[in-house]
């Protein structure tokens, strides 16, 4: 692969009980800079993915039992590795996934920090005692590892994504099988490769990679063996997912879909609010799951942002992602593209007007044009559906509670974020909005030691922080009698 210095990291099979399993088949990985064939995969289904089940329930014993200080060494080991080969993986990154080189690198030194965080905070899963109702009896309550995860991940962070559920399980006595995203297969095989050099056993790590989502989708969620599952993606797929795993009524997190808004008050420094905008929305080309999707100006300051705002995105560079100096990198498909492009159109029919951008680039690949469309209210194509694109709706607003009414009309509640220096109107739009995450005058707010999660049709449950191993841990009760006797 393209200058790869570590090709023992490009893996082209299912990592299923410490052995690569290869298949008959096979599928394409692409470069959507390119749309060239960077490699071909063995194409693993419903069977591979039943024993990676089995794989990692046959490990949980022996992992759940070790100490957390001895899977905290491993954890720290693998940590210590991808940040080693963090130029390789940001490499293998950028080739299957599109963004930009430096963009790449920096989710691997993200998705290495929960490894390194939860290495260190599974050793702080404590347990309580509680005072009994008599003097005979005693009230101990302990957490033991829920069992064995399983997990689907997608292809927008292909590398963090995973690591951030599978440091967790792993910390908290857990086994782990996932399914990425076939788009982007290669960086999920590489951290299985720097897992097995860390020494996780076989069994506790598994990813099966297969272009069958419906039923490798319906093992992960129904097999009986599975005591929790996980996924990052859309909506509509987690429902289908979280339908699924109701047959066996299984412990299930979800980071669903985001509309984030980015509000700007007329007391906020435009310029701070003008970068902070520019790097929540247009990083990974806005296809992430908390960049803003719409921008809310209050209208004092509406031409004074907006004129700023379109000198910052026309400053942009777009190419490929290996190309020095590139910081929008392409969409994912051609699919993806079209779909933009879809929101932009029907949103220009309501009544919305493109002053940058608005169309698919003439590049080779899946480039489309960072864009702004003005003039747009919330009901339009572009404000009420997740763009997951480089483009940016601009609705306008007279006060603060319409600034919260107009934030908060959506079914999504993952990430919001608003610029104000009003020290009394941070708290109150800061309590106003119903997200689990808001960004006070900071455009990028995810980082290990942060609960990462949302509300409403967003999803449930956290990630990262020291709230992150709840969803990878069971409470139990012991009651302790005969005490006096």
């Amino acid at each position: 692969m393209q200058a790869v210095n570590d090709t023992g990291l490009v893996k082209l099979s299912s990592y299923i009980d410490g052995s690569w399993s290869d298949g008959e088949q096979k599928f394409d990985v692409t470069n959507p800079a390119n749309g060239k064939v960077i490699a071909q995969v063995h194409n693993a289904g419903v069977d591979e993915t039943e024993l990676a089940v089995i794989a990692a329930k046959r490990a949980l014993p022996t992992w759940s039992k070790k100490s957390a200080n001895e899977r905290s060494a491993i954890l720290r080991t693998w940590f210590n590795l991808m940040m080693a080969a963090q130029d390789d993986l940001g490499r293998i990154l950028t080739l299957e996934q599109g963004k930009p080189l430096a963009e790449a690198k920096g989710e691997i030194a993200y998705g290495a920090a929960f490894i390194e965080w939860f290495a260190e905070e599974g050793k702080r899963v404590y347990g309580d005692t509680i005072p009994a109702p008599s003097g005979d009896k005693r009230i101990v309550v302990i957490k033991q590892p829920v069992g064995v995860v399983a997990s689907i991940t997608p292809w927008n962070f292909p590398n963090a994504m995973i690591a951030r559920k599978a440091a967790a399980a792993l910390a908290a006595g857990c086994t782990f099988v996932v399914r990425p995203s076939p788009s982007t297969p290669l960086s999920a095989l590489a951290m299985a490769e720097l897992a097995e050099r860390a020494g996780v056993p076989a069994g506790v790590f598994n990813v099966v990679v297969g272009e069958d989502s419906v039923g490798m989708g319906k093992v992960l969620t129904q097999h009986p063996d599975v005591a929790k599952f996980t996924f990052t993606g859309s909506t509509a797929v987690g429902k289908i997912l979280m339908t699924q795993t109701a047959t066996t009524v299984k412990k299930v997190s979800m980071e669903l879909g985001g509309n984030a808004p980015f509000i700007v008050f007329d007391d906020a420094d435009l310029d701070a609010a003008v970068q902070g905008a520019l790097i929540s929305k247009y990083r990974n080309a806005g296809q992430t799951c908390v960049c803003t999707n719409r921008i809310l100006v209050q209208k004092g300051v509406a031409k004074a942002f907006t004129d700023k705002f379109v000198t910052a995105v026309e400053a942009l560079k777009m190419g490929d992602g290996l190309e020095a100096g590139v910081n929008v990198g392409p969409m994912i498909s051609s699919e993806a593209v079209a779909g933009v492009q879809a929101l932009v159109d029907k949103t220009v029919e309501q009544g919305g007007v493109v002053i940058k951008g608005g169309k698919q680039s003439s590049d080779a690949g899946s480039f489309y044009e960072p864009t702004i469309v003005a003039n747009v209210t919330n009901d339009m194509a572009l404000a009420s559906n997740e763009i997951f694109g480089p483009v940016t709706p601009i609705i306008t607003f007279d006060t603060e509670a319409e600034a919260i009414e107009i934030a908060n009309d959506t079914e999504y509640g993952l990430a919001a974020y608003f610029y104000s220096r009003d020290i009394g109107r941070v708290w109150r739009v800061g309590e106003g909005l119903e997200y689990g995450m808001v960004g006070v005058n900071e455009g990028i707010i995810s980082n290990a030691a942060a609960p990462f999660g949302g509300v409403k049709q967003s999803g449930n449950g956290r990630e990262g922080s020291k709230y992150g191993l709840d969803d990878y841990l069971e409470i139990k009760y012991l009651c302790m009698g005969g005490i006096d006797r």
